[in-house]
């Protein structure tokens, strides 16, 4: 029976409640593969409605999403016509509160978020939109090639106008960094791992804050949005967390640590896209 290929359909970027590591980011190039008869055009289906219909159904259901394991024991939530209000403590007893629009969430039927779980997931959305004569539909995810030092956070911007403000979506990214032109391998795991696993946190959205925990708020073109974390798991910076601005907020820390030495961070937010930032 004949396939059909899409590598590289779409990259998801989502921020994801993991049942121990807490709230991550995660990034996911999509691919995709559909067999069955040939049509009337002697194709599988059109690349142009592949690119475009798959493509956006994805996206609409879990890009820039905060994906929620429904079945999940440590989980309490609330939802009304337009508001969501959850939380969630992993099995280490790490707790996350969340308060946003339901659409910046996505529930699935589930005891934890898996790569199969999300893949299953997609596919029922999808099959139905497909033409009579697709059978089946394959969908993988994969990571960029681990050949550099990667960390996985969260963030909200609240200025952004698209669904970039949701206040828990997240990416794994890969860092970059040179001093004095010379590539640091070390400078480039220090922060790998000051990052992992992190919410990045802008200081002027902090509403509450004890020695534990840290509670961020804002509005923004799509409703309101909370969020409340251990302070262990944030990260805060003087700045919006665009990645513009992480990157610069990474250039300044190594130059105050080091103000002799000449530092470039090339900072990803996903794949294939970023910052750099020189001083």
């Amino acid at each position: 029976m004949p396939h059909l290929f899409v590598n590289n359909l779409t990259v998801i970027d989502c921020s994801i409640l993991d049942t121990k590591r807490g709230l991550i980011g995660a990034s996911w190039i999509v691919d995709v593969e559909l067999i069955g008869e040939l049509d009337k055009q002697s194709m599988v289906f059109d690349f142009a409605h592949v690119k475009k219909r798959i493509k956006q159904i994805i996206d609409e259901q879990v890009d820039h999403k905060l994906v929620v394991p429904k079945l999940f024991p440590g989980l309490e939530f609330q939802l009304d016509e337009k508001t969501s209000n959850l939380r969630f403590q992993t099995e280490v007893g790490n707790r996350i509160e969340h308060v946003s629009p339901q659409q910046a969430l996505c529930f699935i039927e589930s005891k934890e978020i898996t790569h199969d779980v999300m893949i299953d997931y997609l596919i029922n959305c999808i099959q139905p939109e497909l033409p009579d004569n697709v059978e089946r539909l394959n969908i993988s995810f994969r990571q960029e090639d681990d050949y550099a030092f990667y960390y996985c956070y969260s963030h909200g911007l609240k200025k952004h106008d698209g669904n970039c403000q949701r206040i828990a979506h997240g990416h794994r990214s890969r860092i970059e960094i040179w001093e004095n032109d010379k590539r640091s391998r070390t400078w480039e795991q220090h922060w790998a791992d000051t990052f992992t696993d992190i919410y990045i946190g802008t200081k002027q959205d902090i509403t509450k804050q004890t020695k534990d925990r840290v509670r961020f708020a804002y509005d923004s073109p799509q409703g309101h949005f909370e969020i409340e974390l251990d302070n262990n798991t944030v990260h805060i910076i003087p700045y919006d967390s665009t990645v513009e601005c992480i990157a610069q907020y990474l250039a300044e820390q190594l130059k105050q640590q080091h103000p002799e030495s000449y530092f470039k961070v090339k900072a990803f937010e996903g794949v294939n896209k970023g910052a750099i930032a020189a001083i």
